[in-house]
């Protein structure tokens, strides 16, 4: 039988790269910044143990005066681990198109690149995200050879994430990680979606770094409102240690132990399709009775239901007990549902987002290995 199951080696298994690489998330769907910061969380992770994971992030076209979706996500780090990450933002605090720049945006963008073009040269961080560089470089803000050529000579174990639409061409063809976030439609969520429910599948990367950007979100939403915003991240599939959230989990457990919670099901093994086991049956279930109780409990802001998706498409979980408990959620408990499948489940229907992740290129399968703190 041919082996379409889909499973989640454990990290422990893998071997690691030392040198850093370049990724690229653009396209129109959501959770292109997200992803960005699940990689940042990561990275904090690793930092609480190691030294040497310090994190710049800057933002492109966002300038103060507007807030942005990632705003409460990048207080809650700021917050936790306030000696490990650095922000700048830079750009206006309005949107415009390519007939409205202005001497002020051509020179926001340079102080944003002269801080970038510094943090690179300095070898001070571990990862440097430009958020929003793409459509920088596809207004003409910047002058893409400079920046193409200065990323190309970066210190061999830096980490660049680039983020945004319109990423040029040359830029893709240095990346070493290329992820295209791609919005889809569903006629019947336009009448029956069910807001608070976003859906990101796919082969690409950035489904549960994109999760963990949303639980520090509403982490930062909590704070800034002073209120409890409580999250529980549930993981389906992934019995045992060593798993590519582990340190970022770990890190937002340690600042924020009343407001995280988490629990994993699953065997320590790959799941195939056809080749499932009784206790497969059995953990899928016991996971999802701590979801369905979270979910009506009210008791959470937000509830991550990751590699959920595979967990439907291995049979190992009933859909129509997934409908009915999402009919029911409480009006403001956010549902964030991740993990690729072949056959989209009926749940897909009531989001309201829905995102794939298509992988265009990645390093791993030019046989580079995966990196403690980004990968794993």
């Amino acid at each position: 039988m041919t082996r379409t199951g889909i499973g989640i080696r454990t990290a422990v298994e893998r071997s690691e790269r030392l040198t850093g690489q370049i990724h690229v998330y653009d396209g129109a769907g959501k959770g292109k910044s997200q992803a960005a910061l699940g990689v940042v969380l990561r990275s904090i992770g690793l930092g609480i143990s190691a030294t040497g994971s310090r994190v710049l992030l800057l933002r492109f076209l966002k300038g103060p005066g507007r807030s942005y979706d990632e705003d409460a996500a990048i207080e809650a780090l700021q917050q936790g681990f306030p000696h490990l990450i650095d922000q700048v933002r830079t750009g206006r605090s309005s949107f415009f198109d390519r007939e409205e720049v202005t001497p002020f945006d051509q020179a926001e963008a340079g102080r944003g690149w002269d801080v970038a073009k510094g943090a690179i040269a300095s070898n001070l961080y571990s990862v440097v995200v430009l958020d929003e560089l793409n459509p920088v470089l596809d207004l003409g803000l910047l002058p893409v050879n400079e920046v193409v050529q200065t990323l190309k000579n970066k210190p061999e174990s830096l980490e660049i994430i680039v983020t945004g639409r319109g990423t040029p061409q040359s830029l893709l063809d240095l990346a070493d990680l290329h992820t295209e976030s791609v919005p889809h439609d569903h006629p019947v969520s336009r009448e029956q979606g069910i807001e608070g429910i976003e859906i990101y599948t796919g082969a690409g990367k950035g489904k549960s770094t994109n999760a963990l950007g949303k639980a520090l979100q509403a982490i930062g939403r909590g704070i800034s409102t002073d209120k409890s915003h409580r999250v529980l991240i549930m993981q389906w599939l992934k019995g045992g240690t060593g798993y590519t959230e582990d340190a970022a989990i770990a890190a937002l457990k340690q600042s924020y132990p009343n407001l995280v919670d988490h629990h994993r099901c699953g065997r320590n093994a790959i799941v195939w399709r056809g080749k499932q086991q009784i206790a497969d049956y059995v953990e899928a279930e016991r996971g999802w009775e701590i979801a369905r109780a979270a979910l009506a409990s009210g008791l959470y802001k937000t509830i991550i239901m990751d590699e959920l998706n595979p967990t439907v498409d291995l049979e190992l979980l009933p859909v129509e007990s997934i409908v009915e408990a999402l009919l029911r959620k409480p009006r403001d408990t956010e549902v964030i549902i991740t993990g690729r499948c072949l056959h989209q489940p009926a749940y897909f229907d009531l989001a309201t987002v829905h995102s794939e992740m298509i992988c265009h290129k990645h390093y791993c399968d030019q046989g580079v290995d995966l990196k403690r703190g980004v990968d794993f």
